[in-house]
């Protein structure tokens, strides 16, 4: 018997990410799926809990500014060197998010917490920190093998429902070339479903193949594929294109506004465009 392809268009893989999920998306840097999240604001996705490992920008603002979103988590949202994200911005003036602060190491040790099973994670560095007034879920206690007067915060594990990122290869098997990028690889581990978009399709199997083995996530962490060259435009994707820069610095230019942001929206979100 055939096994099925993991390969589905890319308006069904935004259908597999449910209204009220809690969306663990990567760095700009790191691979964002780009043209999934323009898939998910044309069929309206709401009540998002958007969990930025551990940064977010582009991606944010849009799904954001789209009402996509009831929840941000982490550690800043911002556009960098093209300036403050703008639909983030007004949208935590205008209490239409709720805004969980946290740290990069904060995300990262609660994602590994998931990933091996472990109820929470310790860490240290938040001690101190304004971040312990508001985030009443992490506890400080006295390291138990210490004689006392050693504290330490305890971060409960992150366990998003899905991951969602965008990645040079995929094969017919489902799996996934990520490269160095570890941090998909955690995000991946850590949830309980992962979606993918993909540049090229691996002619083979990368979990097979020594020269992508080790940088490939097996399939047994990853539920869906979509095949979306240049998934990742406007942002870059290392070794394959660079960050659209003028088209950002356009889009920060049009999303200071909420008449910018739905014309911008109208342009390249309600179909799918994407530029050579």
């Amino acid at each position: 018997m055939d096994t099925p392809s993991p390969f589905v268009t890319l308006d069904e893989l935004a259908r597999r990410i449910p209204d009220g999920a809690m969306l663990a998306v990567p760095k700009d840097e790191a691979g964002v799926a780009m043209a999934a999240t323009r898939a998910l604001i044309r069929r309206n996705a709401t009540g998002l809990h958007l969990l930025c490992v551990p940064t977010s920008g582009l991606q944010a603002d849009l799904l954001i500014g789209a009402g996509c979103v009831a929840t941000v988590e982490c550690g800043a949202v911002t556009l960098d060197e093209f300036g403050p994200a703008p639909r983030f911005r007004e949208a935590v003036e205008r209490g239409r998010v709720r805004i969980l602060d946290s740290t990069c190491p904060a995300i990262y040790a609660a994602l590994q917490a998931s990933e091996k099973g472990s109820p929470f994670a310790p860490l240290r560095g938040l001690i101190g920190s304004d971040l312990q007034r508001y985030r009443n879920d992490w506890v400080t206690i006295d390291n138990p093998f210490a004689e006392g007067g050693d504290p330490v915060v305890l971060l409960p594990a992150i366990r998003p429902d899905v991951a969602l990122f965008h990645a040079r290869l995929g094969d017919r098997h489902g799996n996934v070339w990520v490269g160095a990028k570890r941090e998909l690889v955690i995000m991946a581990h850590a949830s309980r479903a992962s979606v993918a978009t993909v540049e090229e399709v691996f002619d083979g199997d990368l979990v097979a193949d020594e020269r992508y083995a080790a940088g490939t996530i097996p399939s047994l962490y990853v539920d869906t594929v979509a095949h979306v060259p240049r998934g990742a435009w406007p942002l870059g994707l290392i070794g394959r294109y660079e960050t659209d820069a003028e088209h950002i610095r356009a889009y920060v230019a049009a999303a200071r506004s909420a008449e910018g942001f739905a014309g911008y929206v109208a342009r390249y979100v309600s179909r799918e465009t994407v530029t050579a």
